[in-house]
């Protein structure tokens, strides 16, 4: 579409269509975004041509990478310390056996059942370990969970699940080097830099109508992205990070945090979940349907297989342990990247590259959906204001 105010126009129409849809179905937002962007793809793609809709477009692509990073951001800033401090231990132990069963299970079921060769196999493992930060996040926060001791610990452990699958991505296809240790220095001296100057610089000069907050945030963010795609890793993976680093500054600033929502939620995240919605491509789905299922089903298995008993270990209730299960299930952004990843270094095909991003969007939609149709944790529900809470129960 030559025209981008036609083009804006569509994509922020379908967000508010998705917006409806989440409203009427009582769906999270994030979800009925993916799912509006595939039926995007199809009825504006079949009815008007597949580049109508722009979505491979430098700005679309653009909006929805700082969407991805200023979510995953917002999920780090609502990590409080004390309360991580508390349950480090278990968050790493469902993050680890989140990653863990699922890399190895998936890698086995691609390789045993798909036939695929060892490279593509072990690739795919990778991109089907994740957990979404983002639509965590996302599902936590319509809820009002994200304010709850049990939803700081989820979106803990799902950090921790990332953060192994980008290590076991590294040291199996991207041998580290130079410029991966410079991001490392670069990343820590910036943290460090962020955890003193932030306060003390928003003390001084914040609370004003130009918004020197959401500047500094968007700057430290952008310049820390930057070094990591320079390094041959992604923008998103410092986001987290640093996110974390500030929860005791940006996190306890609740009308900062409430602007930040505004322009991610109103404004960004739509293109990233739309985008990522309309990235599946159903005739190669209709073709190889199988492997698709056997994809899908193996993450959801192996996701089970490793956190479900973790939860009982620690003595969660039924309902509960279902429920974290499935959440840990979802996956998104670090699981397309992989993907990407494989397809641009000629470790997976074409074909491969379709079949793995279509079982990780489709994770991101089917747990989600499962979840919160038959496992809300209600106990922790009972402990969020209803004016919080924006998905019916």
């Amino acid at each position: 579409m030559e025209n981008i105010w036609f083009s804006a126009a569509l994509w922020l129409g379908l967000a508010l269509l998705a917006t409806l849809l989440s409203i009427w179905l009582g769906l999270s937002v994030a979800l009925t975004e993916i799912v509006v962007g595939v039926a995007a793809q199809l009825g504006v793609g079949a009815a008007l041509g597949p580049k109508v809709l722009g979505a491979e477009q430098g700005w679309i692509v653009f909006l929805a990478g700082v969407g991805s990073i200023v979510l995953t951001f917002l999920a780090g800033a609502e990590l409080e310390p004390e309360a991580f401090r508390k349950s480090w231990k278990e968050a790493t132990v469902l993050g680890l056996a989140a990653f863990l069963a699922p890399f190895l299970g998936v890698a086995a079921i691609a390789h045993y059942l798909l036939g695929w060769a060892a490279q593509p196999a072990w690739l795919a493992g990778v991109a089907l370990s994740t957990t979404s930060v983002a639509v965590v996040y996302a599902v936590m926060l319509e809820l009002g969970l994200n304010k709850t001791a049990y939803g700081k610990l989820i979106l803990a452990a799902c950090f921790v699940n990332d953060l192994a699958t980008v290590v076991a991505l590294g040291l199996l296809f991207a041998p580290f080097g130079l410029r991966t240790l410079l991001f490392a220095l670069g990343l820590a001296g910036g943290l460090f830099v962020l955890l003193k100057v932030t306060g003390p610089f928003f003390q001084k000069y914040g609370g004003r109508t130009s918004e020197l907050e959401a500047k500094f945030l968007l700057f430290a963010l952008f310049a820390l992205g930057g070094l990591a795609v320079w390094s041959g890793s992604e923008a998103v993976l410092p986001a987290y990070l640093v996110g974390m680093v500030l929860a005791g500054t940006v996190g306890k600033d609740h009308a900062l945090v409430r602007r930040l929502r505004t322009l991610t939620f109103g404004f960004l995240t739509p293109f990233y979940f739309i985008r990522a919605g309309s990235l599946v491509q159903m005739p190669v789905l209709v073709s190889g349907f199988g492997v698709f299922a056997a994809l899908l089903l193996g993450k959801m298995l192996t996701k089970f297989v490793g956190v479900f008993p973790v939860t009982h270990r620690y003595r969660y209730p039924q309902g509960e342990s279902m429920y974290t299960t499935l959440l840990m299930s979802t996956g998104l952004t670090f699981g397309t990247i992989s993907a990407l990843y494989g397809l641009s270094h000629g470790i997976i095909s074409a074909a491969q590259y379709s079949y793995l991003v279509a079982a990780v969007i489709a994770s991101a939609v089917v747990p989600t959906w499962l979840a919160n149709r038959f496992f809300l944790p209600r106990r922790h529900l009972e402990q969020v204001p209803k004016s919080t809470q924006e998905v019916a129960a």
